[in-house]
This record gives structure tokens, sequence and C-alpha cells, in this order.
């Protein structure tokens, strides 16, 4: 067992690059964690979109 970890500031960009290792890689998904973080910085929000998937890699 595997695990693949993402983290980008986008939702977008946190969607395109697990699509991408997912069509990229010959893997059974065992499951996928998301989770979002959100910090304030002056009076910026930042936000954290990030991704675990466990895997295993097909034969």
């Amino acid at each position: 067992m595997k695990v693949k970890i993402f983290d980008e500031n986008h939702e977008k960009d946190l969607e395109q690059a697990v699509n991408k290792f997912l069509t990229e890689n010959n893997i059974d998904v065992i499951d996928i964690k998301y989770e979002v973080a959100v910090s304030v910085f002056s009076e910026e929000q930042i936000f954290c979109f990030s991704a675990m998937i466990v895997y295993t890699k097909k034969d």
C-alpha cells in the first residue's frame, strides 16, 4: 500500500493534479481523503486544498 499527497492553493488545481495522477498511473484506489484549511494573514484569507490518495499498484 502507498500514499500520494497533493497540496494546492486552488480547488481546481487540486482537481487537475488528482485527475492527472489517477489517469497516468495503473493503480487501485483504496481511499481518498480531502481537507480544506483556511488562515487569515492581514486582511487576506489563504486557502489550502489537500488530498491524500491511498492506493496499491495493479499487477
